[in-house]
């Protein structure tokens, strides 16, 4: 890509990234790393511990929400079970897979921090979202800041207020701790306190951070780019949320401070090291991580659900 990322920024963006949902014009969706041929090269290639296949309900249907494998399917396979409807599959991390799309996103942040004051480049991870054309993302918040980049298709995307009632200190501890994203509580009416925005290849929505939100698919297989990217606050706020969820589940001790410096911070950036990656917590995560079907090689409409754990 020779030229500039965003084709359309003015003074406004400027002022209100973070802070308000904002919607940008971009030209990533012309590139050749989003063709079908190298979507199905990446899909093939793609490791196992960086991908999540997920089967949704349908809108309007009961709640669904079950993991899943690819099996041995090709990857033009896997993007043909998935236009059959009901899935998506999300490749995390993919600019440590493949280095295209680092150098894409770093591009990108750097065009921010030419036109945002005080925002420094930050760490940032990408993934690669393939969807159905009636999938959907139920209702939940991420803990980095984010941002959604759509290459194709069409989808509608709802972001609500990040306070409370929609999202409260313990729902970010829990996410934190348990890794799961989707387990907020939702309810009906939170649709008329929300932005929403119908996304169209070229466009990218950006949101303040934590900002609860959800994503209905408008009818067409959707490719898009998810963005999570952290910078000292936002690092740090990761950390409390962590040590706080463990506090409140492992100990049963209810935080009463979310400050980011002075002694209690330091004391919990040490608990929350010294804890994150014990067998409680791994049973926890992997409890609420079960994968528990697979796609079937000879109906790729079709899943293979797998035997549940003794």
């Amino acid at each position: 890509m020779t030229g500039k990322i965003f084709s359309s920024w003015d003074e406004t963006h400027s002022e209100l990234w973070s802070h308000q949902p904002i919607r940008l014009q971009h030209q990533m969706h012309r590139l050749p790393a989003f063709s079908m041929d190298d979507l199905a090269q990446l899909i093939e290639s793609y490791p196992r511990e960086h991908y999540s296949l997920v089967k949704t309900g349908a809108k309007g249907s009961s709640r669904v929400w079950r993991e899943g494998d690819i099996g041995n399917l090709s990857g033009r396979q896997v993007i043909e079970a998935i236009s059959q409807g009901g899935l998506w599959l999300n490749m995390r991390n993919v600019g440590a897979v493949d280095s295209r799309y680092r150098k894409l996103i770093d591009r990108m942040f750097e065009e921010i921090a030419a036109k945002v004051p005080d925002f420094v480049v930050p760490n940032h991870q990408a993934g690669i979202l393939i969807s159905s054309p009636d999938a959907q993302v139920y209702y939940h918040a991420d803990l980095p800041g984010q941002g959604l980049i759509q290459i194709a298709g069409r989808k509608r995307v709802y972001v609500y207020p990040n306070t409370a009632p929609f999202i409260r200190p313990q729902h970010l501890e829990d996410i934190a701790l348990f890794d799961v994203e989707v387990d907020l509580p939702y309810a009906p009416w939170y649709d008329g306190h929300a932005q929403v925005f119908d996304l169209e290849p070229g466009q990218m929505l950006n949101w303040p951070l934590n900002a609860p939100h959800r994503v209905d698919n408008l009818g067409t297989v959707n490719i898009s780019m998810t963005v999570g990217y952290e910078n000292e606050e936002i690092r740090r706020t990761r950390i409390v949320n962590l040590a706080n969820g463990l506090l409140r589940n492992r100990f049963g001790y209810t935080p009463k401070s979310r400050a980011l410096k002075g002694p209690a911070f330091w004391g919990k950036a040490v608990m929350q090291k010294a804890l994150r990656n014990t067998s409680w917590v791994k049973r926890e995560r992997q409890a609420r991580n079960v994968i528990e079907f697979r796609l079937d090689h000879d109906h790729p409409e079709q899943v293979i659900d797998l035997p549940k754990a003794a």
